[in-house]
């Protein structure tokens, strides 16, 4: 039997993200490049025949997966499970900000360490624990052959793919990068578990922020 797949599909660009401002669960829209990205990203997913997309509710997220949907004729789970870390009191902060308020705190949490952002924020053992329930659901509905997008942020997507693979988060951390704005990963379901096929793979011929969130 053909093998199931999720795509794992980071939001458009925002203009927290062109300022290097820590987004977390700030709601925040796209740019018109954002916009454009997401469209560009739909023209490209439509090959992999979903048959499912989910989202977090977050708008850049949300107007992202819309995009997604609209070019495949498929209605939106919004779920707040998908969001990205919580980041405390880095909230709307640049990244300035944060390495002068918390410098050892951010190094640890660069290095992929069991650390809380923004103090008062989420850490990745946390993240994980509120991803995994909706990620077993959502494969579980999944029958043969079918593919799923799942769109959400930076950080969350790194942990997504941590726990489909089996990676520790500091493995994860240094084998695989942010995804930059509307690039994806592409799991496969092997019988030995799920297999990467591909990581931050984009549309061609437009810009990808870099910043996480």
């Amino acid at each position: 039997m053909p093998p199931r797949r999720l795509i794992l599909l980071r939001h458009g660009q925002t203009q927290s993200n062109l300022d290097g401002i820590w987004q977390g669960h700030l709601d925040v829209e796209l740019t018109e490049l954002g916009r454009r990205q997401a469209d560009a990203a739909a023209a490209q997913l439509t090959a992999y025949r979903p048959t499912t997309i989910v989202s977090s509710d977050l708008k850049r997220a949300a107007v992202t997966a819309q995009a997604v949907a609209r070019d495949l004729s498929l209605t939106v789970a919004f779920d707040p499970r998908w969001r990205e870390f919580h980041v405390g009191q880095w909230t709307g902060k640049t990244t300035a900000e944060v390495i002068a308020m918390h410098p050892a705190e951010r190094l640890a949490a660069l290095r992929g360490e069991e650390q809380r952002r923004g103090i008062d924020g989420e850490g990745p053992a946390e993240v994980r624990a509120r991803v995994t329930p909706a990620l077993d659901e959502l494969i579980g509905r999944l029958g043969e052959g079918e593919c799923a997008i799942i769109v959400s942020h930076g950080g969350t997507i790194r942990v997504l793919a941590a726990v489909l693979l089996g990676l520790d988060m500091l493995t994860a951390t240094r084998l695989l990068t942010t995804p930059g704005n509307c690039q994806w990963a592409d799991l496969v379901q092997a019988p030995a578990g799920w297999r990467l096929a591909g990581w931050n793979l984009r549309a061609p011929d437009l810009g990808a922020g870099e910043v996480s969130g």
